[in-house]
């Protein structure tokens, strides 16, 4: 398991309602939805990096879709 820090800030009332009516919407931990958000904005702010996600996906495909990838390329 991840090891968690606990920390403490504000935010708008706004920001808070939307964000845990999404995580009630998606069936998550409020702190979930947050560490999303702040992961995704982490990776927007350090530039020209592709998301983590978005390369977990591509690793994946380039490793299921190896055989055609050979073939494509002989």
């Amino acid at each position: 398991m991840t090891e968690r820090v606990k920390f403490s800030t504000q935010a708008s009332p706004g920001l808070l309602t939307t964000m845990r009516s999404i995580a009630k919407e998606e069936g998550r931990q409020f702190q979930a939805v947050l560490e999303d958000a702040m992961t995704l904005y982490v990776e927007r702010k350090r530039g020209d990096r592709a998301r983590t996600h978005v390369m977990d996906h591509l690793r994946a495909s380039i490793a299921q879709n190896h055989d055609f990838f050979q073939k494509q390329s002989s």
